[in-house]
């Protein structure tokens, strides 16, 4: 009997994938017996990364990308072609926040960087226009593919703090819902776009806000943990199953979703 949730010799690009959900991406979908390519503007720690990878037997390449320069995408596009001769995922996981984009506690709208919030706009929703348009010219030539957007918790319901970074999220899960009309009308049923948002997850990016020095949960950490049904923080393998589903067969009738990961945050109330 077929398994439907086989993604054997599937090719899985995967942007950002150097970073701490990135990774554990990595090592999942190689372990699943899928062509993993790394795409990451952090040369090196692609390269180590590709290297463990290699060491467990997996088959992945490493690319250097910046999710912002379309001649960089157009050169992995041509790199990943020569070898594989297709694309059947692209994970659209590069994104991030700065401080400048952010309002501390005692600041206001009108301490914003806008500068700052133009950079994280551009990487979170230009980091995953541009990808789109490269890599999915390969799925329609083969009538068939799979998209998948990292939305957040922040383009649900706005958070305190994270301005620009919630705004950005936001116009992708909406960009998630245009590009599944986009495609399926105009290219076929086998073309499919969603989003998964996770909830809080310790990352390097958010880890100074999350811990002290000492390990122990800052006074932000104590208040999601607060509205948080689970009560703990996320682990990066509790995305890997509704990634599986998304580019797999599995889930060939869904489109223009956001699956939703958060250990209960977004559904609580007091």
């Amino acid at each position: 009997m077929k398994n439907l949730f086989s993604v054997q010799d599937k090719v899985i690009v995967i942007t950002g994938a150097a970073g701490v959900l990135g990774t554990s991406m990595v090592h999942h979908f190689a372990e699943q017996g899928a062509k993993v390519v790394i795409l990451d503007r952090n040369e090196e720690a692609g390269r180590r990364l590709e290297e463990e990878v290699k060491a467990e037997g997996g088959e992945v390449m490493s690319l250097y990308t910046d999710v912002l320069d379309k001649q960089v995408l157009e050169g992995n596009y041509t790199e990943i072609m020569a070898r594989y001769g297709r694309i059947d995922v692209l994970i659209n996981g590069a994104g991030g926040n700065m401080a400048g984009a952010t309002i501390a506690p005692d600041k206001t709208i009108f301490d914003l960087d806008i500068e700052a919030v133009r950079k994280v706009v551009d990487l979170n929703l230009f980091g995953i226009i541009l990808p789109t348009m490269t890599f999915t010219r390969a799925m329609i030539e083969q009538k068939q593919g799979s998209i998948i957007n990292i939305s957040s918790e922040s383009a649900i319901r706005p958070l305190t703090r994270v301005a620009g970074y919630g705004v950005a999220k936001a116009a992708v899960t909406n960009f998630t819902k245009y590009m599944c009309g986009e495609l399926a009308t105009k290219y076929g049923d086998g073309l499919r776009v969603n989003a998964i948002a996770p909830g809080f997850f310790i990352t390097e990016q958010n880890r100074t806000l999350l811990l002290n020095p000492d390990g122990s949960y800052t006074e932000r950490s104590k208040t999601i943990l607060a509205h948080t049904p689970y009560g703990r923080f996320g682990e990066p393998s509790e995305l890997l199953g509704t990634l599986q589903w998304l580019a797999s067969d599995a889930s060939k009738f869904v489109s223009g979703t956001m699956t939703v990961i958060d250990g209960g945050f977004d559904a609580f109330s007091i």
